[in-house]
């Protein structure tokens, strides 16, 4: 891994949202009724490492499409995203910490109504605030990583996508998309958790190189940095992507999705154990742990990976 100073500091211009539907007279897709598009498959990074830890965990996930338990690690990542999307929002000069505090009772509002089962975890009042509370401290640690001041988003939550030959929608949404005067891209994704012990940066690279692979399908550039920042410990991770890791990173997609494919056509989705195990909502009905995989709903797998499983074909 090459780790790097950053080169990207003040961001000046502002790109459309990538992809953005157009009519062929150059019109926005809002001005003219579009015919709907046909489905496609498609591969994220986090289903993308689900496949690599457990390709029934892959299954339960993108196929059966099995509810999971509301996690508040979880919910607290969406506050705090939503948090920092919109305190772009605000005037240069306006972005400090007590106006990012400001924006947390609307975040935690938004919250609700994306998820309101998130009220039901907390068993007492002091018990949601001091929740709350620890995410205000997350976002005290940002400001001691950036000065949002000095910055001018290219995108938020930009949501990025690209169809590979013969392949699957690679899609996916970037925290932070900073461009620099010269149009040099910086990719940056916020982690509420801690950074990754030296030698295991590799799961959370992936998905950043995946995200610099899109970026560089579709724009023609590949983005000169790739920074992840850790606000659950204070520190940030750069990396500076070659063509080299792209041309090896695509092998490796076009390599994970032929699995995926030869899983569907099977219904071959090993379980495989670790210690992640130990995370897992779906251990009472995985054959590792004793447990029965529920029937494949008719169709789920066609559907999700555009594949018919041979049991069906025959």
């Amino acid at each position: 891994m090459s780790v790097v100073a950053p080169s990207l500091v003040t961001v000046t211009t502002t790109d459309p949202q990538l992809l953005a539907p157009v009519s062929a007279d150059g019109a926005d897709a809002g001005d003219v009724e579009a015919a709907p598009e046909p489905r496609v498959p498609g591969l994220s990074p986090s289903r993308a490492n689900d496949f690599q830890q457990c390709p029934l965990l892959f299954r339960f996930r993108v196929v059966d499409k099995l509810p999971e338990p509301p996690s508040l690690a979880a919910a607290r990542g969406t506050l705090v995203h939503t948090v920092l999307e919109r305190l772009y929002d605000l005037p240069l000069g306006e972005r400090t910490p007590a106006a990012a505090h400001g924006l947390v009772p609307a975040a935690w509002d938004a919250l609700l109504e994306r998820s309101p089962e998130v009220v039901t975890m907390f068993a007492t009042d002091d018990e949601r605030e001091a929740w709350i509370g620890s995410a205000r401290l997350l976002l005290d640690t940002y400001f001691t990583l950036e000065d949002p001041n000095r910055l001018q988003p290219g995108d938020r939550e930009l949501a990025v996508r690209t169809l590979m030959e013969d392949g699957p929608q690679l899609r996916g949404i970037v925290d932070r998309l900073d461009v620099a005067p010269d149009g040099a891209l910086r990719v940056v994704d916020y982690k509420t958790g801690r950074s990754p012990n030296p030698g295991f940066e590799g799961s959370a690279l992936f998905q950043m190189r995946f995200y610099a692979y899109v970026l560089w399908r579709e724009r023609g550039v590949l983005p000169k940095m790739l920074q992840l920042v850790y606000l659950g410990d204070g520190q940030v991770l750069r990396h500076a992507p070659s063509e080299a890791e792209m041309r090896t990173l695509e092998l490796r997609l076009r390599s994970l999705w032929a699995q995926v494919e030869e899983a569907a056509r099977t219904g071959e989705w090993r379980p495989r154990k670790s210690r992640l195990c130990d995370w897992c909502a779906h251990r009472a009905v995985c054959p590792a742990w004793g447990g029965t995989p529920p029937e494949v709903p008719e169709g789920a797998v066609e559907r999700a990976i555009g594949v018919v499983p041979v049991a069906q074909a025959s």
